[in-house]
């Protein structure tokens, strides 16, 4: 493998692993503790959720000055600089690769992560000074049965060795990135190159779309690429391979081939019969090591590997890709009915804010779906796997309360006969969604806020802290803000709580999701019931947009739940409905069917008619029309009767 720069360990300023590659990329872990171990499981101290890891993979030791990775018998292997290791003394710049993730090792704070740098390209004429082409046709390890009585055994059975290792390795890659990383460094274990790309372009097109490169012998520092020889190689679909390129007119004038004093220069296409995918670009400025038309067949082969492995990447990246977002539309379809302005608002800011951790303030006036909205935002993020728990803040005392969120110990209190987890610790890796935050006790509120900053809590009782991984979302339907200035909510924990907030529209401001929500309830609660119900009418549809709905889909789904129930037929008719929403006043321009509005005409006037004959003794007038005086008065409400009574002559 070509030289590498290794830094002697004489003071460690700032030991850590950043991620380059993988579900991980761009954070950093510092290497503070003795060990630091690597894997799917959450006890980990880096937990990657991929499932080519195995539950603890590897472990990072320190070992006085020096650091050590030491592979835990994973079953796909921990990699060093794309080589296979049991145990592995690091040094700074190496790469270590666990399934589909990439971390690069460094020390010194003056060290920038050598991610995957994009290759910079000149634009070098190619002339050929000593030049080999080699088509996909002639290629030794890409047609059955090519390969010449002469090729000498040892070499053979090395290639083919190198062949089989790498197409094993790279092919539970599925993250294209890292599988472009992972290739280069194996690469760099067959074939003597100093410097090497890889080169992706837009499919059905010639232009490079994306590229990542490696400096092996100067780590960080961009590679060099002849733009004239990657095109050559894409354009007549062959490996170019150009040694002594001094002797080429062109290339011997390019500044940069010429600082490196680059030597050789190997160039592969990657494709697939007709789609091409781009090209493999190695070069060394080591002239006691050329390549030779040896390198040329063996990087054939590998391309030949690279390009299904690189092809296969790509379409498993778009199957996930839609596979998420079809999960999440049915998720938030499944538990969130509307088309509205407001609630495509909802959705948008659900998907903005699922996938990050952030802690989540919805808002909303009861009944309008903020534990429908906690659920999605859960569904649509990382922890969907894991426990979503909801806990009613208004539903328990206290003291229960306090059991119920943080758990207790043996004997804390009287009835406490065994230790108890709380719903914070048994939904370990989860979302904890706390609904109705606004009722909890000021005591309460501090506990809250240290567990939310901490993420740590003691039981009821206990000691000995305990540490979950969590994510909060909460909800109310108060005014935090009012409450912070009345002193009935801590500040501290408003400010701590509303990082994003999320505000549910009210019904009556999307009542253009009435009728899908009505046919939805229909639906369902005609399974529930084994009623047949063919769906809504003409007259209770106009019914139900024309009520205000104060109780939101709350509301609307106990309207419909009774329809169900009580009506005859097996279509939802207006008389099925409940009282309220017929003595309601219309709130919308298209009002009531005809015979509703009638009968609501007569009420109307049979209420003056009777208040008159009581002179306006409503105890009276209720008596005469036989219904309880709170009941007039709801309907002297409801029915806008109070006007007519207060009118001349009334």
């Amino acid at each position: 493998m070509a030289a590498r720069c290794v830094t002697q360990f004489v003071a460690l300023m700032n030991p850590r692993l950043v991620s380059i590659a993988g579900s991980l990329r761009d954070q950093s872990f510092p290497l503070n503790e003795q060990e630091v171990s690597i894997g799917r499981e959450p006890s980990n101290r880096i937990t990657i959720r991929d499932a080519s890891l195995s539950r603890r993979h590897c472990v990072i030791k320190k070992m006085g000055t020096a650091f050590t990775v030491r592979d835990l018998g994973s079953y796909n292997g921990t990699l060093v600089n794309g080589v296979p290791v049991q145990e592995h003394i690091l040094e700074e710049g190496d790469r270590i690769a666990v399934g589909n993730s990439v971390f690069t090792f460094l020390v010194s704070d003056k060290v920038v992560a050598p991610g995957l740098e994009p290759a910079e390209f000149d634009d070098a004429r190619f002339h050929g000074g000593a030049t080999i082409e080699l088509s996909r046709e002639e290629a030794l390890y890409l047609n059955a049965g090519s390969v010449p009585a002469s090729t000498p055994a040892a070499r053979l059975a090395r290639d083919l060795d190198a062949l089989l290792k790498i197409s094993s390795r790279i092919g539970s890659i599925h993250d294209l990135e890292s599988l472009q990383w992972q290739l280069l460094g194996m690469i760099a274990e067959v074939v003597p190159a100093e410097r090497g790309a890889i080169l992706l372009v837009t499919e059905g097109q010639e232009e490079i779309s994306s590229s990542a490169s490696w400096n092996w012998s100067r780590p960080g520092r961009p590679v060099e690429v002849s733009r004239t020889v990657v095109q050559q190689a894409l354009k007549g679909k062959k490996a170019v391979l150009v040694n002594d390129v001094k002797k080429d007119p062109g290339m011997s004038n390019v500044d940069s081939l010429a600082r490196l004093s680059v030597y050789s220069v190997l160039c592969v296409p990657l494709t697939i019969a007709e789609p091409l995918l781009g090209a493999i670009y190695l070069d060394t400025s080591n002239t006691a090591l050329p390549f030779d038309k040896a390198h040329l067949e063996l990087m054939m082969g590998i391309a030949g590997i690279a390009a299904l492995a690189i092809e296969n990447t790509r379409r498993f990246e778009a199957l996930a890709s839609e596979n998420e977002r079809l999960r999440a539309e049915s998720g938030l379809e499944h538990n969130m009915i509307g088309e509205s302005p407001a609630m495509r608002e909802v959705y948008k800011m659900i998907s903005k804010v699922a996938p990050v951790e952030s802690t989540v303030l919805l808002l909303g006036e009861s009944g309008t779906g903020k534990e429908l909205a906690a659920r999605a935002i859960h569904q649509r993020s990382a922890r969907a796997d894991k426990p979503f728990v909801a806990i009613n803040c208004a539903a328990l005392t206290e003291t229960l309360l306090e059991s119920e969120l943080f758990g207790h110990e043996k004997g804390s209190f009287t009835g406490a006969m065994a230790q108890k987890k709380g719903q914070l610790e048994t939904a370990e890796g989860g979302t904890v969604f706390l609904d109705e935050i606004g009722e909890l006790a000021l005591s309460l509120q501090a506990k809250l806020l240290r567990f939310l900053q901490e993420r740590e809590f003691l039981r009821v009782g206990g000691t000995r802290p305990v540490k979950v991984n969590l994510r909060i979302v909460v909800a109310t339907n108060r005014d935090l803000s009012e409450q912070v200035r009345a002193g009935t909510f801590r500040q501290d924990l408003f400010y701590r709580l509303n990082v994003v907030s999320l505000t549910m529209p009210p019904l009556r401001v999307r009542h253009d999701d009435v009728p899908l929500l009505a046919e939805h309830f229909a639906e369902k609660y005609s399974q529930e019931c084994k009623r047949r119900i063919r769906g809504i009418s003409a007259e209770a549809r106009a019914v139900l947009l024309s009520y205000d709905w104060p109780g939101n889909v709350r509301e609307l789904q106990n309207a419909v739940e009774r329809a169900v129930v009580l009506g005859s037929s097996d279509v939802i008719r207006p008389e099925d409905l409940p009282d309220t929403l017929l003595e309601a006043p219309a709130t919308r321009a298209d009002g009531l069917p005809r015979y509703h509005s009638a009968v609501k005409d007569l009420k109307k006037d049979l209420i003056v008619k009777a208040v008159q004959q009581a002179n306006g003794n409503y105890t009276e007038a209720a008596k005469a029309l036989g219904v309880h005086p709170n009941y007039l008065h709801r309907l002297i409400r409801n029915l806008g009767v109070k006007t007519l009574l207060a009118k001349p002559g009334a």
